[in-house]
């Protein structure tokens, strides 16, 4: 593409513009295994080789000081072709970038960070009435590199967003190698015989899993509406967009993972997903767990289709009381729903 290297480092500017701006409200734990996978990523450092101390010492404090420069400044549009776009303008960006075999993504995730990439476009696809963009290669992006995302109607799928996120799973978990579902998944995988190849197996498997999600996403903005986007961009806390999100996880889940998951037979997926199934998305459907335990002891997959089922209507009916609560009392409805969070969010729980 021509002019690929201006277009490349606006995006950059932007996804630094963010990080200025967002990236220091995580938790100190989070923001340094972050910046440390950021650092992998920039310089091209495999996923089984240590980052060099030293230089990633020095390079964290080079990035700090870089976005103090942009904590003042806003959004550049973005040079496509002879013209500019508005940086959240991804539908006309991309029309112009997928014949030149490339792939934007831009918009606002947890706690309304915006987050930018610019990609390979590997394929193309329709799924369900969505479009569906899977890229490989990333050419810019910000500290945190979302493997799936529903914006605008289109599902975009990062492979090397998520291929970097599984390693970083493994290698938590190769810590203390715990029994349990990621275990089970990796088995499946075969991942013990063959790491690099396992790997590819899990990103192949787990891309197919993710656009499952993010269907069930598609499907469940279109049983909510406008009034749901409308609730989350006026909270001001964490917590009640937690609850929140949790809500809307299950209901997407319920709708597409698992049903599309137990139709593929897709057993090292499941396990992988009920490794991957906490906080408090697990807080509020006990019942999801217990099933997944039945389903180990018996093979069967008719207790998850059972707590599919049900909870499909009773997410879609707890996401509805979140609106309601929204939709009639705006000024109220953040300590009201915020209210609910405890040791068992009241009224919420399946």
């Amino acid at each position: 593409m021509r002019n690929l290297h201006r277009l490349v480092a606006a995006v950059q500017k932007n996804c630094d513009i963010s990080d200025a701006h967002h990236a220091r409200d995580m938790t100190m734990c989070t923001y340094l295994l972050e910046m440390r996978e950021y650092f992998r990523w920039e310089h091209d450092i495999p996923l089984d080789q240590a980052p060099p101390r030293d230089e990633l010492g020095s390079w964290l404090t080079q990035r700090e000081a870089r976005w103090g420069e942009f904590e003042s400044e806003i959004f550049d549009p973005l040079p496509v072709g002879d013209a500019h776009y508005d940086p959240f303008e991804i539908e006309t960006i991309n029309r112009e970038l997928n014949p030149a075999g490339l792939a934007y993504g831009g918009g606002y995730g947890r706690f309304r960070k915006p987050h930018f990439f610019l990609g390979e476009l590997l394929r193309r696809e329709k799924r369900d009435g969505f479009e569906v963009l899977v890229t490989g290669c990333e050419y810019a992006r910000d500290i945190t590199a979302l493997p799936a995302a529903f914006q605008n109607g289109a599902i975009y799928v990062r492979q090397d967003a998520l291929r970097r996120w599984l390693w970083e799973k493994v290698e938590l978990w190769s810590v203390k190698r715990s029994d349990g579902p990621l275990k089970a998944a990796l088995d499946c995988y075969g991942y013990g015989a063959d790491p690099r190849r396992g790997l590819e197996r899990m990103t192949e498997a787990e891309s197919e899993a993710v656009i499952l999600h993010e269907i069930g996403e598609g499907l469940a903005e279109r049983l909510l509406g406008r009034d749901w986007k409308d609730m989350i961009s006026s909270f001001t806390r964490k917590r009640p967009e937690i609850l929140a999100r949790a809500v809307r996880d299950n209901l997407a889940d319920c709708l597409s993972t698992l049903p599309g998951l137990i139709e593929r037979d897709a057993h090292c997926s499941l396990h992988f997903y009920f490794a991957n199934f906490e906080g408090m998305r697990r807080t509020l459907f006990p019942r999801l767990v217990e099933s997944y335990r039945r389903w180990r002891e018996t093979g069967s997959p008719a207790p998850l289709l059972d707590a599919a089922r049900a909870g499909t209507a009773y997410w879609a009916d707890a996401a509805s009381r979140l609106i309601d609560l929204h939709r009639n009392d705006p000024a109220h409805a953040e300590a009201a729903i915020e209210g609910m969070l405890g040791e068992e969010p009241a009224g919420l729980a399946l």
